[in-house]
C-alpha cells in the first residue's frame, strides 16, 4: 500500500475487522468518508462509541442488550417452557421476524470447535445447564446452523437436555419452498430425504 500517511492507514486497517471487508473495500470506506461523507463518519463515531459503552449481553439468554434483561426476558407474557438455542444473536430476529415463536431464547454466540479453542465454557453451557435443571423447560428447540460445527453442537446439547428428560426438537432441513430437486445440493437433498415426514 502506498504511504498514505499514518491516520488514514489505521483507519482503512481498522475497518478491515468488519466481516466480508478486505482491503480494497476498507480503502473504498475509508476514501468515501474522508472525501464525502465526513457527517456521516462523524454520526458512525458517535453511534459505534455510545453502543460499545452500552450494550453488553443479556444475562439470561445472552442476547445484545442495554438492560440486565432484554426484552425477550423481561416480558411476563412470553411462554417459559420453551427454548430455542441458537448460534448468533441475528438467528433470533430471524426466527422472530419468519415466526410466531413466544417462547425463550439462549444465544451460544457460536458454536463448538475444538480446533479453534471454542469449547462449552465460551459457549455459556454452564449457564445453560442451570437453566436445564430450572425445571421449568418443556422443550429445547434446536436452531443452530445446518453446517458440520452446528450439527456437533446440536447434538452435544441435546445429550445435555435428554440426560435431564427434556425433549429436544431440531429445525427440519431440506429443500427450499419453490426448489427444484435438480437445482439442490446434494447433502440438502439426502438430508431432507432420510428426515422425511408422512403426510
Amino acid at each position: 500500500m502506498a504511504n498514505l500517511g499514518p491516520s488514514i492507514e489505521q483507519l482503512i486497517d481498522a475497518l478491515r475487522c468488519l466481516p466480508g471487508v478486505g482491503p480494497k473495500s476498507a480503502q473504498r470506506m475509508a476514501f468515501h468518508l474522508l472525501e464525502r461523507n465526513r457527517a456521516g463518519g462523524q454520526r458512525l463515531t458517535s453511534a459505534l462509541s455510545q453502543a460499545l459503552e452500552k450494550v453488553h449481553h443479556c444475562k439470561q439468554c445472552r442476547i445484545l442488550s442495554e438492560t440486565e434483561l432484554c426484552s425477550r426476558c423481561s416480558d411476563g407474557q412470553r411462554r417459559q417452557d420453551q427454548l430455542c438455542i441458537v448460534e448468533m444473536p441475528s438467528d433470533v430476529l430471524a426466527i422472530e421476524q419468519a415466526t410466531h415463536f413466544q417462547g425463550q431464547y439462549f444465544v451460544l454466540s457460536g458454536h463448538l470447535s475444538p480446533l479453534d479453542g471454542i469449547g462449552p465454557e465460551a459457549l455459556g453451557i454452564p449457564q445453560l445447564i442451570e437453566l436445564f435443571e430450572q425445571d421449568t423447560i418443556q422443550e429445547v428447540i434446536l436452531a443452530t446452523n445446518p453446517t458440520v460445527e452446528g450439527e456437533a453442537t446440536a447434538h452435544y446439547i441435546s445429550q445435555l437436555a435428554r440426560a435431564r428428560k427434556i425433549p429436544v426438537t431440531r429445525l427440519a432441513h431440506g429443500i427450499p419452498l419453490g426448489g427444484e430437486l435438480e437445482y439442490v445440493d446434494s447433502g440438502t437433498l439426502s438430508h431432507a430425504f432420510s428426515g422425511r415426514e408422512s403426510i
